[in-house]
């Protein structure tokens, strides 16, 4: 569905010089700074994939996204979406693909949604009766029927946000770009979206790219996903491969029934190098970078070798590991 290869973007930036002299220089010989805001990125999506690309503001995210959908011409590379280049072949292009940028809004502001989705359907040339009973299962699945004819300027964020996810589908596309769409939403409105993507997907094999800073719509999505940092990717692979590779561990908390030291926990466990705490004198907190190695060994010793009232493990969430991600250079790891 989506073919990469070495996609490049870079823009010339206007240097501005101090000063009223320099601002006089400016007027005759102005200075230009090249920046490259995406330096050769490659990765493939399979159809019917949900994944998400994820970076810091200023990683290259946007950028791409404008690439991929038409807007930005590539100063290098090559791609492929859906059997189109976007730039080459936009007009036919976008007929296959549905965008919506958290910021900006497709809906006609005075008017109704649905007058909104009767104007999108004419200019995508959208069968009647077909139309009909997708449109009738977009307004049930996004549960918008309350307030599709009321003016979009009288709507609330969340219901505006969702009628724009809507609009995005009315031409039924195979591919669908997310940029942000739940930035600002509470938490039931962010539920409702995630579940109706989840099953857009399953349903229709829609392949969607998410980007978001919000990590807990990639944990509810995705299966892999792809880093970008300072215009390059550092990462590209599944979900529990980038906490394996960027995650602290995993933690386990033994609850004891009677006093055991740290030291009594750490004779236990022998040669295997785990970082262990006091939480108080009836507990202990064990460390595993090698989570998948260690966890067994672990908890087979210490529940052979004390009498344990309690255990808890913890993993490291996904939104820490964002953290050491965006505080680390990295190589690209592929997924293959």
């Amino acid at each position: 569905m989506i073919h990469v290869k070495n996609l490049q973007k870079e823009f010339k930036i206007h240097q501005a010089r101090a000063g009223l002299g320099g601002a006089l220089r400016d007027l005759f010989s102005r200075e230009y700074k090249t920046v490259k805001a995406v330096d050769s990125i490659s990765f493939d999506v399979e159809e019917g994939e949900i994944f998400a690309l994820i970076g810091e503001n200023g990683a290259g995210k946007s950028t791409t996204i404008k690439m991929l959908t038409g807007i930005l011409t590539p100063t290098g590379g090559e791609m492929s979406l859906n059997g189109f280049v976007p730039f080459k072949e936009r007009e036919e292009y976008v007929k296959s693909i549905g965008v919506v940028f958290g910021q900006r809004s497709q809906l006609w502001w005075d008017l109704s949604p649905l007058e909104s989705f009767r104007l999108l359907r004419r200019v995508y040339k959208v069968d009647d009766a077909a139309g009909n009973a997708w449109l009738d299962r977009l307004v049930e699945e996004l549960e918008i029927s309350p307030f599709v004819n009321q003016p979009v300027r009288k709507l609330s964020l969340g219901q505006r946000m969702r009628c724009e996810i809507a609009a995005s589908l009315i031409h039924k596309p195979k591919l669908l770009f997310l940029d942000e769409p739940t930035v600002g939403l509470d938490v039931l409105v962010k539920q409702k979206i995630r579940d109706f993507l989840h099953n857009l997907n399953q349903t229709e094999k829609m392949t969607i790219l998410l980007t978001t800073h919000d990590v807990s719509d990639i944990e509810a999505l995705c299966k892999r996903v792809i880093v970008m940092d300072k215009g390059k990717l550092i990462f590209d692979g599944l979900l529990h491969d980038l906490k394996t590779r960027w995650g602290d561990g995993t933690e386990v908390v033994f609850q004891f029934k009677q006093r055991t030291t740290v030291e009594q926990v750490r004779a236990a466990l022998g040669d295997y190098v785990c970082d262990l705490t006091a939480e108080n004198n009836l507990s202990v907190r064990v460390r595993m970078k090698q989570s998948q190695n260690a966890l067994p060994h672990v908890l087979s010793t210490v529940m052979a070798s004390f009498e344990v009232a309690d255990v808890k493990m913890l993993e490291t969430n996904t939104e820490e590991i964002v953290r050491n991600i965006y505080s680390t250079d990295g190589e690209v790891v592929s997924h293959g």
